[in-house]
């Protein structure tokens, strides 16, 4: 290791991870330290319940991570990262036996809403999916002061997506639009009035027709790793086993990067009360399932696709996130997101068995138990769902916590994402990345363009980092 080094990271999740391969790839001395004994961040695998049954602690299905400006300028397929893609990427059953889907095909979506919506919902998103990877590499860039590269179609975006999905969702007649739009926006665990929903429920709709919705063969280790693998190739160094507690804990560089929480940011590097007015949000409760074989949905829809919402209505899954963002209390009937990702990778289960994760919303902090509620919505929609159960590992806020220390009181998403703060993170402010400390920079979900494994806030942070030592010299 040089003497003094250009750049150090501290956390080896998918942002902190990007930070480290930008910076090496553009010749920086760079070392990664991180507590875990492996790297990942919310981008793991392990075997949570029984022998061969390689489950994803928290982020299973990527529709930003394959649409990723950051990871698409990587050769991650040469070390080993594949995408797999269900025959459908996501499905909201219904309590009549039916269900809406969201496909690669608009159309298909379109027409699964029915007659009286289909075409709403074509008018809204076709003339977006036209010019998708223009838009999402000026969506997950900013805020940045350089020009968009297509502002007309990103104020257009903008126009519809500031509003909140309550807005939006009046353009559709039926429920059927507004239950999978609305679960959409519950992704990040935000209120359905909240600002700028609309333009969650858009990305993620987006994202599948353009990109879909795929597993990482193997699991999400597998992005982890590969990111790993090509750090290391660059010259890059990583440490585990390695908790820093102090900015004297680590050694001599010309800048530090932080993919942490902005509490522990501030905490290590003595920002003092710099981030006091950074909110977290609610939390989830997850449940990670050995299954004796698929789930036994009663619609047709769900059984082909890699991720599956679970709301009977519109209004069901709005109470649910109301429940547990603004009422401080787990819903009795929880919306949930559902992953099923042996349906197209084998490798995570014994021959005919399968895994399966579920999670519902609870307030931040909740150390309840909503096992019982998760698996009565199941039974709702799949009959016979219990019986297929050959063990279950539960997780709520303070196990989230524990197992990762980006997660305050089990908040998935390293910080509300409401409010201004949903599209201002961690403050107000062109520079995001940047702290007090000149040589300190933050690039965890905490920053631009927010949660989600992509790796853009490691990739926007990089960018910042470098100007720095440009600048010094």
């Amino acid at each position: 290791m040089p003497s003094v080094l250009d750049v150090v990271v501290v956390g080896a999740g998918p942002n902190g991870l990007t930070a480290a391969v930008e910076l090496a790839r553009r010749g920086y001395s760079v070392a990664v330290f991180e507590a875990r004994d492996t790297v990942g961040g919310g981008a793991r695998t392990e075997e949570l319940t029984l022998p061969g049954f390689r489950h994803d602690p928290c982020s299973a299905v990527h529709p930003l991570g394959i649409a990723s400006p950051a990871f698409g300028a990587m050769p991650l397929a040469r070390y080993g990262l594949e995408w797999l893609h269900p025959p459908l990427p996501m499905a909201h059953p219904f309590l009549d036996g039916t269900a809406a889907v969201l496909s690669r095909s608009i159309a298909e979506t379109a027409a699964s809403f029915g007659p009286r919506d289909a075409g709403a919902y074509r008018r809204l998103v076709t003339p977006f999916a036209a010019r998708w990877d223009t838009l999402l590499r000026d969506f997950m860039a900013l805020p940045l002061t350089a020009l968009p590269r297509d502002p007309v179609t990103l104020a257009r975006f903008g126009l519809a997506g500031l509003p909140p999905s309550t807005w939006l969702m009046r353009r559709f007649k039926d429920d059927r639009a507004k239950a999978l739009f609305a679960g959409l926006v519950a992704h990040v665990i935000a209120p359905l009035e909240g600002l700028a929903t609309s333009a969650v429920g858009l990305v993620f709709a987006l994202a599948a027709h353009t990109g879909g919705w795929p597993v990482a063969r193997g699991g999400s280790q597998s992005i982890s790793d590969a990111l790993a693998a090509y750090l290391k190739d660059l010259g890059g160094q990583i440490h585990t086993d390695f908790e820093v507690k102090r900015l004297d804990d680590l050694p001599p560089a010309r800048a530090y990067v932080f993919d942490t929480s902005p509490l522990a940011l501030a905490r290590i590097a003595g920002l003092g009360r710099h981030y006091d007015g950074y909110r977290y949000g609610a939390s989830v409760f997850k449940i990670d399932y050995a299954l004796d074989g698929p789930v036994p949905w009663t619609a047709e829809a769900p059984r082909r696709a890699g991720t599956v919402q679970i709301g009977a209505s519109s209004a069901e899954v709005g109470a649910a996130l109301r429940a547990a963002s603004r009422e401080g209390r787990a819903p009795e009937a929880p919306f949930l997101i559902t992953a099923q990702p042996s349906l197209v990778d084998p490798s995570r289960a014994p021959e005919g068995k399968h895994v399966f994760w579920a999670y519902g919303h609870v307030p931040g902090g909740w150390d309840g138990d909503l096992t019982d509620a998760v698996e009565r919505q199941l039974e709702r929609f799949a009959p016979g769902f219990r019986d297929r159960i050959l063990a279950r590992a539960t997780a709520g806020p303070p196990q989230l916590a524990a197992r990762n220390a980006n997660y305050i009181g089990g908040d998935i998403a390293c910080g509300a994402a409401d409010g201004l703060q949903l599209l201002l993170r961690p403050r107000p402010g062109l520079r995001p990345y940047r702290t007090p400390h000149p040589a300190v920079f933050l690039c965890s979900s905490a920053t631009p363009p927010g949660p989600g494994v992509h790796g853009m806030s490691g990739h926007n942070a990089a960018k910042a980092v470098w100007r720095r030592l440009n600048a010094t010299g």
